[in-house]
């Protein structure tokens, strides 16, 4: 695998950012097993993940904490692992568009600087806790986008007991708390229904007789966060339609844990 770490300027955000790339390599060294190299991988491009810090983190997180690098190699996969900041992966009320920078404008770079394909079913996009999030978000309002979704030790936020609230919510963001920095309000409840929850925006793509992407969704037993997992895997369940995998398994809000589920998401993948 190649290693690559992008600095480019973002038109939607008007300014520089960073990502790491992930780039498959037909020969490796000692130990690590080089990519398939496909006729139509050459002329469609690479299949491609991208893969979501949470709010504590930055794009480095994924590398420095677990072994993604050699978790994708012989997968003939792209891994693209952005920068967000405090955004919830958003476009803010007091911030910048950081929704329309992951699911618009990041891709458009992407393909012009790597061989990625434009076919959405070959589209990936994925996260732990925040990131979790904003993936979530991303597959049930763009559907068209993604073949498959990722969420780790996370779900639906407006949807969840007031324990279940972590310190993140206080810190500043562009001089606000988070949830008011994102949203306008501290009330997290008071977004259910609105046009921040992507419950509506699901309910109207299924409507409108769009075919939803395959959501694996995984989270710890002693999370604090598994009761909001479930009352999402509950939502799911109420829309049988969509191609839906929950598991939990032993594990809190930590990197053990992601580090063991993001190898079983990429599994699921093939």
């Amino acid at each position: 695998m190649a290693l690559m770490e992008a600095e480019f300027f973002s038109p939607v955000l008007g300014m520089c950012t960073s990502a790491y790339v992930i780039v498959p390599q037909k020969t490796h060294g000692i130990g690590i097993e080089g990519a398939p190299d496909p006729e139509e991988q050459k002329t469609e491009g690479y299949p491609v993940l991208y893969l979501l810090h949470g709010a504590s983190d930055n794009h480095t997180i994924w590398l420095r904490r677990t072994s993604i690098e050699r978790y994708v190699s012989g997968k003939g996969l792209v891994v693209v692992m952005p920068e967000a900041q405090l955004s919830s992966y958003e476009n803010m009320e007091h911030g910048q568009r950081w929704f329309d920078y992951i699911t618009e404008d990041l891709p458009r770079i992407m393909k012009d600087f790597f061989p990625i394909t434009d076919d959405p079913a070959k589209t990936y996009v994925a996260g732990l806790s925040m990131g979790g999030m904003g993936a979530l978000k991303m597959g049930l309002t763009l559907p068209e986008r993604y073949g498959a979704v990722g969420v780790f030790s996370a779900g639906n936020f407006f949807y969840r007991g007031k324990e279940t609230e972590r310190p993140v919510i206080n810190r500043p963001s562009g001089g606000f708390p988070v949830l008011e920095a994102v949203y306008g309000t501290r009330d997290r409840e008071s977004l259910q229904g609105t046009k921040w929850d992507p419950y509506v925006a699901a309910v109207e793509n299924m409507a409108a007789g769009k075919k939803m992407p395959r959501f694996f969704h995984a989270c710890g037993t002693e999370d604090p966060l598994v009761g909001c997992a479930r009352m999402t895997r509950d939502w799911f369940s109420e829309h049988p339609s969509i191609d839906y995998t929950y598991q939990e398994g032993p594990g809190s809000h930590n990197w053990e844990f992601w580090d063991h589920w993001v190898q079983k998401f990429l599994d699921w993948l093939e």
